[in-house]
């Protein structure tokens, strides 16, 4: 499956709405090993989501991911003094015919992840 197999959603938990235009980096660890390799990036649309990766040419393997997205731009547009910079969340793909959703709920000082549908 290609990399449209994972997507994500922000949401902003204060503000009570879709986190439009906050960039998101996607990397895979090969092997189990401590380097991670980029492979692709996006800009989340008007309603929160990335569908769809820039670059994204590599095919989705079994094995760990990483989603890094950079809050600290989205809030400081907003003047909101923010504990997290980015935050990043690692992720096991089993299965790479398997849909990978993964959803971040967001807010100044803190976040939760979970895998959607």
């Amino acid at each position: 499956m290609s990399l449209t197999g994972v997507t994500t959603h922000v949401l902003d938990l204060a503000g009570g709405g879709a986190v439009g235009g906050l960039t998101v980096r996607l990397d895979h660890r090969a092997g189990g090993g401590a380097d991670w390799r980029p492979l692709a990036s996006a800009v989340t649309d008007d309603d929160g989501r990335v569908r769809e990766w820039r670059d994204a040419g590599d095919d989705l393997l079994p094995g760990q991911y990483r989603l890094t997205f950079q809050t600290g731009p989205f809030f400081a547009e907003r003047d909101v003094d923010a504990f997290y910079p980015e935050v990043a969340v690692v992720f096991l793909v089993a299965d790479a015919g398997e849909r990978h959703h993964v959803p971040l709920l967001l807010g100044p000082f803190g976040y939760t992840t979970y895998r959607g549908t």
